[in-house]
């Protein structure tokens, strides 16, 4: 669905362009093998020459050539291995902005529609406790979705794939649910909730107070 576009798209709205000063702090929480976001720093690089990115999953799966491709785009990378509820479990440090709990930017995609209930609530508390900006791509639920999810074994997806794309659209998010669950007041945050492409369906959030990071 495009992916990489909207997450540089959110991106850059988020996030007008660096002009120096310290470098942009991002998180992604269920980051996989690093490669999604690897393809969205070629995308924004040369308006972002400065960011320190970490990126969070439960399984060490990100290979030295993606941390090399990183490096050469002059983005410094960190590797945090933990389950995501581990990580909102996490105290917080107690002195406001600090940089081991505070993000710049915490970016999912494709993630928070495997969680539901108390831990959907637990993950979103734990994001808005710890970051300026926030944004999410999920799956779109509605029929448009649905219908796809069960024609892509016309492309050649296995079982196992056919089957996560029909859970993965009726666990998605459609209207302004997420907006609804985001645990904070609404005059705190601007966010925006929206379609993206054929099946997408985006959350994006920053604190009120959060500064150009053109400053």
């Amino acid at each position: 669905m495009g992916t990489r576009s909207i997450v540089a798209r959110a991106w850059q709205a988020l996030c007008p362009a660096a002009c120096g000063g310290a470098p942009l702090r991002v998180l992604e929480l269920g980051a996989g093998d690093g490669t999604l976001l690897l393809a969205v720093a070629r995308q924004i690089a040369p308006a972002w020459p400065a960011v320190e990115l970490t990126l969070l999953d439960r399984q060490r799966i990100v290979s030295p050539a993606t941390l090399a491709a990183f490096a050469e785009l002059g983005w410094q990378v960190t590797v945090d291995v933990a389950d995501v509820l581990d990580w909102a479990a996490r105290p917080p440090d107690t002195a406001p902005g600090a940089a081991a709990s505070s993000w710049d930017l915490i970016v999912t995609t494709l993630f928070l529609h495997h969680f539901e209930g108390a831990e959907l609530d637990t993950l979103l508390m734990a994001i808005a406790a710890r970051s300026q900006r926030f944004f999410a791509c999920e799956p779109r639920r509605g029929w448009l979705a649905l219908t796809g999810s069960h024609l892509i074994g016309a492309i050649g997806a296995n079982a196992v794939t056919r089957e996560d794309a029909v859970f993965s659209v009726h666990a998605g998010f459609r209207q302004r649910e997420l907006t609804a669950l985001w645990p904070a007041p609404a005059a705190a945050w601007q966010s925006r909730e929206y379609t993206a492409g054929l099946f997408g369906h985006c959350f994006s959030t920053r604190r009120a107070q959060a500064h150009a990071w053109a400053q």
